[in-house]
């Protein structure tokens, strides 16, 4: 497992030697060049597809380019036909499908957690917190740490007298997307005045750049309190909070707890959110996160070739690609996710044809 992480944190160095990480960059793919493959968009998994495409390259020989610049971003650059696919997760909503001069496709990779990571001098502990307390803190209702809310769920615990300071995301994100969709959910209050989406206008606190940036944030500032993928709490040694779930159950973000939140049917397009599960061992801010391609793969002088070099390592993605989840925090695709996957990757087609038999 030590080695897992440690090989993600080693090649976001390299990743960012080979393709630039801003939201406003445009790429474009050779359309001779085969064995290179464009990507963009979430950070939510950036380090499990940091890991896939290496693998993938040691096999194969393709080089995918992945740029970690949130799902808003990678949404954009699709739309553009400036990469080969984009990666989001959140669907893409109607105004973002309005925007596409095609029909494209949305195919599931994995699912993971949205977690509550904090900076708590002298706090080494899972803190609880249920589902009102975090939206009022992030409705800026609950403003120190030793609000009686917070205190009375965690008793026996010393927690410091500080002001609570909100880090959230300042990019488009499908990170966002999932904690605000959960918020909506769970809080009135948040549903009349904030609402859900990839970039809402948050009431309180700074923003950071990716799950990076937010993570960043919150280990840099004492108080602080932001949403970030798994992964990145564990990678940075940062806290992260039990969140009481809708059946009266303080769940830990985990595999287990994420994929019981995740153990639902999904529909054919795939598209579906599983925030505030009913399962009764669900973590309750979880997410699916997909790939997004066009389905119709015959435009921008794109050869067959390079169509079928794509279909093919999403393919793998959702095969071979799933044994490396669970060292990374993610939940592997269900048999039954899988076989929705792949019904979604074989209506791709190049010039009408189907490009996977």
């Amino acid at each position: 497992m030590k080695n897992f992480i440690g090989f993600v944190k080693r090649n976001f160095v390299s990743a960012a030697l080979l393709v630039t990480a801003a939201t406003g960059l445009q790429l474009k793919a050779s359309a001779q060049d085969d064995k290179t493959v464009l990507g963009a968009g979430s950070s939510f998994i950036n380090p499990l597809f940091t890991k896939m495409f290496y693998d993938y390259n040691q096999k194969f020989g393709i080089q995918v380019n992945y740029q970690s610049i949130g799902s808003g971003g990678g949404i954009l650059q699709l739309t553009n036909k400036t990469v080969d696919f984009g990666a989001s997760d959140a669907p893409m909503n109607a105004e973002q499908l309005g925007k596409v001069s095609a029909p494209v496709l949305h195919i599931p990779q994995a699912s993971g957690a949205v977690v509550l990571t904090y900076n708590l001098p002298g706090v080494t502990t899972n803190l609880k917190l249920t589902p009102d307390v975090i939206a009022d803190m992030f409705l800026g209702k609950i403003t120190q740490w030793n609000d009686s809310r917070i205190a009375g769920l965690n008793k026996g615990v010393t927690i410091p007298s500080v002001p609570v300071l909100i880090a959230h995301r300042s990019d488009g994100s499908g990170t966002s997307n999932i904690f605000t969709n959960y918020l909506d959910k769970v809080s009135a209050d948040w549903h009349t005045k904030v609402g859900t989406g990839s970039a809402v206008n948050w009431p309180v606190g700074v923003g950071g750049k990716g799950n990076e940036g937010v993570a960043g944030l919150v280990k840099q500032t004492p108080g602080a309190i932001g949403y970030v993928e798994l992964i990145y709490a564990l990678n940075n040694k940062m806290e992260y909070a039990q969140v009481k779930n809708k059946k009266g159950k303080f769940i830990m973000p985990s595999i287990a707890s994420v994929t019981a939140a995740g153990n639902v049917k999904l529909p054919d397009d795939s598209k579906i959110f599983i925030t505030n599960t009913d399962a009764s061992d669900g973590y309750p801010i979880a997410g699916f996160t997909w790939v997004i391609i066009y389905q119709e793969q015959n435009y921008n002088s794109r050869s067959a070739a390079k169509a079928q070099q794509l279909l093919k390592l999403l393919w793998w993605n959702i095969h071979d690609g799933q044994q490396f989840c669970q060292a990374l925090f993610y939940a592997p695709l269900s048999k039954e996710a899988v076989k929705v996957a792949e019904k979604i990757l074989k209506s791709a087609t190049y010039s009408g044809k189907s490009i996977l038999k």
